[in-house]
């Protein structure tokens, strides 16, 4: 020790330790203590509905900030987003404050023999500080130590939550060494954590010292926080049970009344989720034309009625998997190569050079064969392919000046679409390695059976797991996706080609998409029932959202799993476009041209939403039908589970 002149040391699980009650848990009994306090103020909230926000809230900043792998997620702002969406009184942050410390007191003992360990070396004349990566402010760190372990042991107390840095990253230790004013080669790290203790400042040239806590403690409390959650999540289905409530009458109605809730869910997410991207100052969120402008229609009108701030920029992205793959193309990607060889599939290579070049061509029988992947940059970065890679190019440089346009400079771009797979980030991330691109989407599913390398950059807010499973409702929309799609997109063409007006302004064959120039719910009595949902909630109505939600995407997966005959004159949305740069359309329900029973059977798998398909061609045995259909799909997902 005798080169040691500063001995930094780990809070919890080290020099406070917990006991087994899980973070689950301590979460429960502070949001119901919560709970009381508000009713004492004269605010009426349920407490299970503070415990799923403050879950929802802490599960997507943690999520934002791991992505751009900077700064940190501070308590502070967990609660004051909890209290905007609530529409709650700002000056209850500290209140709230004061509750998880006061929970956090009757979950800690003191670590008496290190303390006393840590008194000699400071009578032996060295520095004893604290590092903790936590969400508490510092202040509030150095209150339970004070609690445990009286004024005197620690000499300053440093927070992830209060430097923007972490111990996980390493880039809160040379802060602490440089406001210590003492060179990390001269400070000892102690803590329990192999990876933000050891490894992470070993890393930075501290030395450290390994105090890891028995693995059985660790257990215990995983098992406390699994058994605590089962009961939260029973009680949350007991809550939501939709029986009783009567059927939408319409599409405009099952678009208030059902759709709306989960609309208006799924922009609180996206509120939550850019608020804490944005807090370092340099984020831009861009809707993604087509979806994105039915998306951005809601999310300006949840923010607005409920009065939740942003500072982040926001534009409308004229975007598409084609214009997307063309970027990547040019860079070479395998990416574009996988993309386009699930939608080329039987085409030829002419098709491909139609659809990227977005003109006719005169080309050398080589193309005319079926598309291979591995022999289409040969062909396209030939002597045969000049036409058509010259208009690619052209095409890409006229949406770089728009993408840079929507950036403004921005180092974080992320974009907001519907989902599923993320193929727009992934290939625009391949096309523009020099950005930090991310999606944020209203559902994630590896439906195509991928590359998932790009998934920690693509967040499903409402449902990221690839199958249905009938104990989350929220999964229900993948069995119907062409809903979710159609829901948000207006009546315009995909975007596919670009040109440059005579004033040099960037504009796509969609037109002007740009929030409030189209009216994205004009013939969608779906959208637009939504939208009025919406523009009928309360002031600070974001525990309706919440409440309304819970049971809307009950119905909701009824609806699309065990629909009636009217849930399906409400939900099928006849013809979807191919896209990709291809004419033609697919309905998503075909009807009633077999005769055979064996032959409507057997068109049933090839239905884009099958329930709808069953309902419409076998009306007397439907429920049948559907009931093994559901079954089926349960024991699907089942079998994945249990083979992972």
């Amino acid at each position: 020790m005798s080169d040691i002149r500063v001995i930094s040391c780990d809070v919890f699980d080290t020099l406070l330790l917990r006991d087994e009650r899980s973070e689950r848990s301590r979460i429960i009994a502070a949001e119901r203590r919560f709970a009381s306090l508000l009713g004492e103020r004269g605010f009426t909230v349920s407490p299970d509905l503070l415990v799923d926000l403050r879950i929802e809230i802490q599960k997507l900043a943690f999520r934002a900030m791991n992505v751009d792998d900077r700064g940190e997620v501070r308590l502070t702002d967990i609660v004051a987003r909890q209290l905007r969406v609530l529409g709650l009184p700002q000056d209850l942050v500290e209140a709230r404050l004061a509750i998880e410390i006061e929970i956090e007191k009757a979950s800690l003992s003191a670590n008496r023999a290190l303390a006393d360990a840590l008194r000699t070396q400071k009578l032996a004349g060295l520095r004893i500080v604290a590092v903790s990566d936590t969400t508490l402010p510092a202040r509030h760190v150095a209150e339970l130590i004070r609690h445990f372990h009286g004024d005197h042991l620690i000499d300053q107390v440093y927070s992830s939550a209060d430097q923007g840095e972490t111990k996980r990253r390493g880039d809160l230790f040379p802060t602490v060494a440089r406001l210590e004013d003492v060179a990390p080669r001269l400070m000892l790290h102690i803590g329990d954590d192999a990876l933000a203790d050891v490894k992470a400042a070993a890393g930075q040239g501290l030395q450290t010292l390994h105090l890891p806590r028995s693995r059985l403690g660790h257990a215990v409390r995983r098992a406390h926080g699994g058994a605590t959650e089962m009961a939260r999540r029973l009680r949350r289905r007991l809550r939501s049970s939709a029986r009783g409530m009567p059927p939408a009458a319409d599409r405009h109605g099952f678009g208030r009344d059902i759709l709306g809730p989960i609309v208006a869910q799924f922009s609180l997410l996206i509120w939550l989720y850019a608020d804490q991207a944005g807090s370092d100052g340099d984020a831009r969120l861009m809707f993604c034309a087509r979806g994105g402008v039915g998306i951005r229609e809601a999310f300006e009108r949840v923010l607005a009625k409920l009065d939740l701030p942003l500072a982040v920029g926001r534009e409308t992205l004229m975007v598409s998997r084609l214009v997307a793959a063309r970027s990547a193309v040019l860079a070479r990607s395998p990416a574009a190569l996988e993309e386009l060889s699930r939608e080329f599939r039987g085409s030829s290579f002419a098709d491909v050079a139609r659809a990227l070049g977005g003109g006719d061509y005169q080309l050398a029988p080589s193309w005319h064969e079926p598309f291979a992947a591995d022999i289409l940059f040969d062909l396209l970065f030939g002597e045969t392919g000049l036409a058509v890679l010259a208009d690619i190019e052209t095409q890409n440089r006229l949406f770089t000046r728009h993408f840079a346009e929507c950036a403004a400079g921005a180092r974080r771009i992320i974009l907001c679409d519907t989902g599923l797979y993320g193929s727009t980030q992934r290939l625009l991330a391949a096309g523009f390695p020099d950005l930090a691109i991310e999606t944020i989407q209203f559902a994630r599913a590896n439906y195509k059976g991928h590359s998932e390398a790009h998934f920690p950059r693509v967040a499903g807010l409402v449902v990221q797991q690839n199958l249905y499973n009938p104990l989350k409702p929220e999964t229900a929309v993948l069995r119907y996706w062409h809903l979710v799609e159609s829901l948000f997109e207006p009546a315009v063409p995909s975007v596919k080609l670009f040109h440059a007006e005579a004033d040099g302004e960037v504009r796509a064959n969609s037109g002007n998409l740009a929030y409030g120039a189209v009216d994205p719910a004009a013939a969608n009595d779906l959208l637009a029932g939504a939208l009025a949902y919406i523009d009928g909630l309360p002031q600070g109505g974001g525990a309706t959202v919440l409440r309304d939600a819970e049971i809307a995407w009950r119905r909701l997966q009824k609806a699309i799993t065990r629909p009636s005959h009217q849930e399906v004159a409400c939900l099928e949305v006849g013809e979807r476009s191919v896209d990709f740069g291809r004419s033609g359309t697919v309905r998503v329900v075909e009807t009633g041209s077999r005769a055979g029973i064996g032959a409507r059977l057997a068109s049933i798998k090839a239905q884009l939403w099958r329930e709808g398909a069953i309902v419409r061609e076998f009306p007397m045995t439907r429920p049948a039908l559907l009931a093994l259909l559901e079954t089926l799909h349960a024991l699907r997902g089942l079998s994945a589970r249990l083979q992972r």
